[in-house]
Formats: structure tokens, sequence, C-alpha cells
């Protein structure tokens, strides 16, 4: 068995394999094992893993399962203490895992951790999607340290400490396998998007810690898959983040957030429309919210699970906010500005 399994996930890749995938195999240490799990691409993916890249172990499925499931199949057939989650388009620095490693090693309580995320195209600014570390507010929002809504910081050393987070970015991701396996992985019905986050939120729940450690660099493009303003990106974010509440809030907070997020879906819809005239993300709004009336009943059984090994405790991580307030009438618009009040 591995000690370390880094493992990207690929469709119609061919493009950041070559660009990207030489700096995972210079700067990746001798106990781990580097692995393409191939969502059915129908470009060169395969035939330049062959030529280029004999060192990188390839799994081919006959079906894209998306990034959730796709990971899920993946890491089944995968022996390794962890598991390293990274995206195609992420450039890796020297001894980028080293510091992950031993953070993991000494911490038996974290389930996870990430890397300081920046972005390849501006090094010295945070990457959108994961910066260093995600938190959520009451209502189930996303943002990050270095990153709220549209305001991305510049890395100026500010949050240069190892911090314990609610989310780690699925963009590079370092998970203990058994702690992954104890919560059933990645939620796959999710196909993509909020799926690590909910995947957090279960190791929170048996007591288990996230972690961000700032050592550790990566450099991510970011939007190779879908760019951020997509309409399938906009319906996949929101149908699955209420699906996410929904499977983990506790019983007394369920309707009070939901009854928000209903009203707060709604105006960012018709701010979406009138602001930036987007008729696209102001409909895939509302078919995300019917999507996930659609399907909510088809996870009581995971809100059920989770009830049964929930740690009767609040989540330190999971902010006590509105972010939306705290970003759009307080104008709290970078990380150490924020405040309960």
């Amino acid at each position: 068995m591995d000690k370390v399994a880094i493992v990207i996930l690929n469709w119609n890749g061919s493009g950041m394999l070559s660009k990207y995938l030489p700096s995972v195999v210079e700067y990746s240490r001798m106990d781990a094992s580097i692995w393409v799990a191939d969502n059915a691409s129908t470009d060169d993916s395969l035939d330049l893993l062959k030529t280029q890249f004999p060192m990188v172990r390839t799994l081919v499925f006959d079906h894209n399962y998306g990034f959730a499931e796709g990971y899920n199949r993946a890491l089944k057939q995968i022996k390794a203490l962890y598991y390293v989650l990274l995206n195609s388009d992420v450039e890796v620095s020297h001894h980028w895992l080293t510091s992950l490693i031993e953070y993991m090693d000494v911490h038996p309580d974290v389930a996870a951790c990430q890397p300081k995320l920046l972005s390849e195209q501006d090094k010295d600014s945070f990457e959108y999607a994961g910066a260093c570390g995600g938190f959520i507010d009451k209502y189930g929002y996303p943002f990050c340290r270095g990153r709220i809504f549209s305001t991305v910081e510049n890395d100026n050393g500010q949050y240069d400490y190892t911090m314990n987070i609610f989310w780690a970015s699925g963009a590079c991701l370092m998970v203990r396998a058994d702690d992954y396996w104890r919560v059933d992985g990645l939620d796959g019905r999710f196909f993509a998007h909020n799926e690590e986050i909910d995947l957090c939120w279960r190791f929170h729940e048996l007591g288990l810690k996230v972690v961000c450690i700032p050592e550790s660099e990566v450099y991510h493009v970011g939007g190779g898959t879908l760019p951020k303003e997509n309409p399938k990106k906009t319906f996949l974010n929101f149908r699955n983040n209420l699906t996410m509440l929904y499977k983990n809030l506790p019983d007394d907070e369920l309707r009070g957030v939901m009854r928000m997020r209903c009203f707060l879906d709604y105006v960012a819809a018709f701010a979406t429309l009138i602001f930036q005239h987007n008729f696209g993300n102001f409909k895939a709004i509302f078919q995300a919210r019917m999507a996930y009336r659609k399907w909510r009943k088809d996870f009581d059984g995971d809100r059920a699970r989770i009830e049964s090994f929930r740690v009767k405790k609040p989540i330190a991580e999971r902010k006590n906010f509105s972010i939306v307030w705290q970003y759009y009438f307080r104008r709290r618009k970078i990380f150490d500005q924020l405040k309960d009040d």
C-alpha cells in the first residue's frame, strides 16, 4: 500500500495534463504514487499519458461520472493511507506534499487538509475556488480566507498560519483514506460542485478537523471545466448547496435556515438578471430550486444517518452570521474584517 496516492480526475483535459502534470511528477515524493482517472475522455488524453507519462498509473472509465462519483470509483480501486484529490489544472511547487503529510501524520484528529491555493495566472493573488481555506455562513454560503464573493485578495503573507477551516478545496484536497470511507466519500449524486464542502461537513459531525496548511503552496487555473458564470455551474452550485444544507443541518435549524435561503436565492436570481443581464443564470437558480425540491426526499436517509453520529456541539468554523449581510451591507469584503454583530 502506498503512503500517498495523488489522484487526478480527467475529462478531455489533454492540454491541462501536458502543461501541469510535469510539475506533479517532478515535485512529488518517492512514497507517493500518481494516478489519472479518466472520465471517458474523447480527446488524446490517454495517448498523451501512455507516451509522455508512462510512470503515471491510469484508470479508465467508460462514462463521465462527474467529479464526485468519478473520484469515488477511482479511490475504491486505490490503496493508500492518504489520498490527494488534485485538479488537472494545478501546478505544484517544491515540497508541496511534505508539509501536508507531516501535519497529517502527527494530527490523527485531522481528516483533511489543503495547501494555500494561489492563482496560476497571478501568483501573488489567491485563487478563487479555495484560497487559504474555506468556511460557510449560517445560511450555507461558502467563502474563503482570501476570497469573499468576487473580492479576491493579494497574498501578502497575511494568512500564513495553519488554521482550522470548515472545508478544504477539491482542487487540492488531502484526505485520510479511513476517514473518507467512514463518511461514505463524496456524494456522487452531486456530480460536481459543493461535494467537498458536504464531505467536510460530515467530517466535522464526527468531531474531526479540517485544516489549511499554507506552508504548502500550489497554483490553480480554475474554471477549467466550466467558467464561473456558466448557467450549468450556477445550477449545480445552488442545487447542491441546498441539498447539502438539507442533509447536514440539525433539526432545530433546518426550517429557519431554509426559509431564509429561499428569500436570499430569489434576491440573488433577480440581482443577476437586473445588474448582470444574465438570463441564463437567473433561470438556472429557479431550476436549481425546483430540482432540489424534486429530489429532497431522496436524502432523508442521509439526514437520519448524519443525525445518528452527529457530535452535539456547534462547529466553530461554520460562522453564525450572514456573509451576504457582512459583505454587501457592512462592507466587510476581506476575511480579517468579518465579525459577529
